[in-house]
């Protein structure tokens, strides 16, 4: 795996594991309030082949809470 592949996959993983643990009975809520930007912010950019060519994600619809 590349290193940008494995720095991007990690990321996520943890992202996910932090998001279970969110959830969880007696949760540290300090923790996840420092610790989720923090992983947030350090996420690569998606490795090539993870999106479709052409994709936008700002190409969605508006959603009633956004501004036209």
């Amino acid at each position: 795996m590349c290193p940008d592949c494995e720095d991007f996959t990690r990321t996520v993983f943890l992202l996910g594991q932090l998001a279970l643990y969110a959830e969880t009975s007696g949760v540290d809520e300090e923790f996840v309030e420092a610790v989720a930007p923090s992983l947030a912010v350090s996420l690569p950019e998606p490795p090539p082949g993870v999106f479709p060519l052409g994709y936008d994600p700002d190409g969605g619809p508006n959603y009633p809470s956004e501004s036209s």
